[in-house]
């Protein structure tokens, strides 16, 4: 059996030292960090502060404050100078605590720590701390969500149970007109009760459609016969007289992937409000036209899709700067038999399909609404078959 031979291996002796990093690496680490630092000596001076203390604690950084007495460098916030004091004279020092800047109205979260020397004896105090307020908006918002996601469960609920009632009292009040047709105040006074029955059933409905979550079934869609059909759908809800209409689409404008549903009754809310701030007369006009996509910002790689661009044109009263506002806001009306929720319900439809709308006017010189709609959707819905007649449409 042949004999194994070793090899030495001999490595060459160092006296290197770990390198010594300099002062500036602490003071960029320090400055770098994404939380407030703040940092005294046990003679409370001021040793370390970075930029995102002095933004979160809304002071102004001066030249000299590092080697003053902490007190003087925080003397607008009285609440971090008490926590400071604090820190060499009890051993239950905070950690993820929380404060109010009374100066700012701020929402803070620290902890605090004490610096040791090679002893163990305290050398200094360390305060470490985050605006909150930013986390508070957040928590704000969501909790407002879930109150109005509960308000709409409740709406809906009391809009359901009201609505049966109101066509009960409409259908009873129908039998009466035809029992009392010789008598013509009790006639006209079942008109009244029918007519305002018809209302509050229509407010029920709108609110139901408001509160509910639209359910998009997208599918090939011609805006030309959307438009038409809007066109007869806003007609049967307010008299055209004679408002003069007119459509133009341009020919480069390609059918869009949506829910043609929705599309009718979104457009027929925007044609049947210009038709009713327009007493009759005047001129509506629509016109389509396509807007190619741009580069997404963030990487200049991936193009955004082509979208439509529809703008909808009344030359009526127009609309006060402060009304323009609010007019896509639920509830808000001017119309003294307006229940606020037409154009609510649009910019709901909108939002569903990705799109955006705008609304210009000005007293006097008419209103312009502009929706813009991606040709395909950015979100990936389930596409309605075809069928060789056709896409399934709910016409």
């Amino acid at each position: 059996m042949p004999r194994m031979q070793t090899a030495k291996v001999s490595l060459p002796a160092t006296n290197r030292r770990p390198a010594k990093v300099d002062d500036m690496f602490y003071r960029h680490l320090v400055s770098s960090l994404r939380t407030g630092v703040l940092a005294i000596t046990r003679d409370g001076l001021l040793a370390v502060i970075n930029d995102i203390a002095y933004r979160s604690l809304g002071l102004a950084p001066r030249a000299g404050d590092l080697g003053r007495h902490f007190t003087e460098v925080l003397g607008d916030c009285p609440e971090v100078i008490s926590i400071l004091q604090s820190a060499f004279d009890t051993d239950d020092l905070p950690n993820r605590a929380e404060l109010r800047l009374r100066h700012t109205g701020k929402s803070i979260g620290y902890s605090l720590s004490r610096i040791y020397d090679d002893q163990g004896h305290a050398h200094g105090a360390t305060l470490f701390f985050k605006d909150l307020t930013q986390v508070e908006v957040l928590e704000e918002r969501e909790r407002l969500r879930d109150r109005l996601a509960t308000l709409g469960e409740m709406a809906a609920a009391i809009a359901h149970e009201v609505k049966n009632p109101l066509a009960s009292i409409e259908v009873m009040a129908g039998v009466l007109r035809r029992q009392f047709r010789d008598t013509d105040d009790a006639r006209e006074q079942l008109d009244d009760i029918i007519k305002e029955a018809k209302m509050a059933n229509a407010i029920v409905v709108e609110v139901l459609e408001y509160v509910r979550p639209i359910q998009i079934q997208p599918e090939r869609v011609s805006l030309g016969d959307v438009l038409t059909e809007s066109l007869a759908l806003a007609e049967g809800k307010i008299p055209r007289g004679g408002i003069h209409f007119d459509v133009t689409i341009n020919p480069d404008v390609p059918d869009i992937v949506a829910d043609a549903h929705q599309l009718r009754q979104l457009f027929a809310n925007l044609i049947a409000n210009a038709f009713e701030a327009m007493n009759g007369k005047g001129r509506v006009s629509v016109r389509a036209s396509l807007v190619q996509g741009d580069v997404e910002p963030l990487d200049g790689k991936h193009a955004l899709p082509a979208s439509v661009c529809v703008e909808l044109k009344d030359d009526g009263p127009g609309i006060s700067a402060d009304d323009l506002e609010r007019v896509f806001s639920p509830f808000f009306t001017t119309k003294p038999q307006g229940t606020g929720l037409g154009l609510a319900i649009v910019r709901k439809m909108v939002n569903a399909h990705d799109g955006r709308i705008h609304a210009s006017s000005a007293p006097g010189r008419g209103t312009t609404f502009t929706v813009t709609l991606p040709v395909s959707p950015i979100r990936q819905f389930p596409l309605l078959m075809e069928t060789p007649d056709g896409p399934n449409s709910r016409r």
